[in-house]
């Protein structure tokens, strides 16, 4: 660790950490409850578990990229965090905002909007969490005279994704004016910004992992970013169905969200050729494993599944089905997911006690099984979605019998889902078994002996 600031990261992972956990147990409640009979259904009910769930989602990847953010950006300003109280203050509102959100979906107290439920205090407090964490950022950047365009991506689409939570604050009426502007902010950050911030964690990790020259994976962000504004924004549509749009707009919405991943996947590919040409071995393998895993799987859950069912002529079909979660569930966890995991990989071995730079075999069981796991739920999604899409939409049978026909598909989900389970229990348990170490190295050099210095 360079700079003794960078401390805080390890905090902002550890929540992250533990969401992640709670997140996974309301996952597989929710999973269990297609099977029945359910013995909690008048004290935790599906809606209320779902609600649980997809927020706490949410929650700890926006809590993981705040901590990655603290880490990489006094590694790449060259200068310590403007504020660590600051960092602290946020990290504090934030944890009460989000046990008391939790809370407060127990009883019911939500907006009913999908994956913006927070009522209006909880998003009084996010937007507060907001404007600390950029005015810390932006000030770290700004004393440090060092502008990088990793950071300067980095912070756009931070940026950018507070500024399009704005009309998250704003109560509608008319339900279908509310799924409206609703994808303003869901899709513009899944499928959007959140794209550049996933794009700038990358761009970090690869070039100080493999070597890649830094003025070449730059000029990757920038493609990114002409993605995000053109495929980003226009494939918005692709959510426009049953909601009186123009038909013209469906089109336009299929093809657009489809090219979304294709800079990062080009990126992932510069980063594997040029460590085959420099014969490089990053000594943090595990941390190697995450970084092209997450670009790889971006490509397989956001590219190849968002591409099989957005085009018009299927999503007629398919929309609102389990295909959705197909698709939902693999590119959270490529593109969000795995980044998150990736930076704490890189992290730890100077935030934590670890002795060696590289993971042991837990956190190479943690990685494979938690891929093995997301890839069978998404074929237990998939195979479930097309029965129930058959079923429901050209067969015209009712929901409730549809789901007893393809029960046996969330049986399979409930295994694959456990096995990813056990990886992240994994991960979990190999980040918090080792103390964290706060000592900075003045020694530490800036580049790993036999990398070109291009950090």
């Amino acid at each position: 660790m360079r700079y003794h600031s960078q401390s805080v990261a390890y905090w902002y992972f550890a929540v992250a950490m533990v969401l992640f956990g709670l997140q996974l147990v309301f996952g597989l409640l929710s999973a269990a409850k297609y099977l029945g009979p359910d013995p909690l259904l008048y004290l935790l009910p599906f809606d209320v578990t779902k609600v649980i769930h997809t927020n706490l989602l949410i929650v700890w990847v926006l809590t993981g990229f705040m901590g990655a953010t603290y880490w990489l950006v006094p590694d790449e300003s060259r200068t310590e965090l403007y504020s660590t109280k600051l960092a602290y203050i946020q990290l504090g509102l934030w944890v009460v905002m989000g046990v008391s959100a939790i809370i407060g979906y127990l009883f019911r107290y939500g907006t009913g909007n999908k994956l913006l439920e927070q009522p209006l205090p909880h998003k009084l407090v996010i937007v507060i969490c907001m404007l600390i964490f950029l005015y810390n950022i932006g000030m770290t950047i700004k004393k440090s005279g060092r502008f990088t365009t990793t950071e300067g991506v980095l912070l756009l689409g931070l940026a950018s994704a507070a500024v399009l939570y704005l009309p998250a604050l704003l109560h509608y009426e008319n339900y279908t004016v509310s799924i409206y502007y609703r994808w303003w902010t869901i899709h513009l950050w899944v499928e959007g910004v959140w794209e550049m911030i996933q794009g700038g964690f990358l761009a970090y990790l690869l070039i100080r992992l493999s070597g890649a020259d830094r003025e070449v994976m730059e000029k990757w962000l920038y493609v990114i970013v002409g993605l995000v504004f053109i495929a980003g924004i226009l494939g918005t549509a692709h959510h426009y169905y049953w909601v009186g749009v123009p038909g013209y707009w469906l089109p336009i919405g299929g093809f657009f969200s489809a090219l979304e991943p294709a800079a990062l996947l080009g990126m992932a590919m510069y980063a594997y050729y040029a460590m085959r040409r420099s014969g490089l071995a990053h000594p943090n393998k595990l941390a190697l494993h995450w970084t092209l895993g997450s670009a790889v799987f971006t490509l397989f859950g956001a590219g190849l599944l968002g591409l099989a069912h957005t085009f018009p002529s299927i999503n007629k079909w398919t929309h609102g089905t389990l295909i959705t979660a197909m698709h939902g569930h693999a590119a959270f966890y490529g593109a969000y997911a795995m980044i998150i995991m990736a930076m704490i990989a890189y992290a730890m071995p100077a935030i934590t006690r670890r002795d060696s730079e590289d993971g042991d075999s837990i956190g190479y069981w943690a990685f494979w099984l938690q891929l093995g796991g997301m890839f069978g739920m998404t074929l237990s999604f998939a195979t479930a979605g097309i029965g129930q899409v058959y079923l429901e939409r050209v067969m015209g049978m009712g929901y409730l019998d549809a789901q007893l026909k393809i029960q046996i598909h969330f049986v399979m989900l409930i295994a694959t889902a456990s096995m990813f389970a056990v990886g992240v229990g994994l991960f979990i348990y190999d980040f918090f078994r080792y103390a964290p170490r706060f000592v900075v190295d003045d020694q530490e050099p800036l580049v790993t002996p036999g990398v070109r210095a291009n950090v």
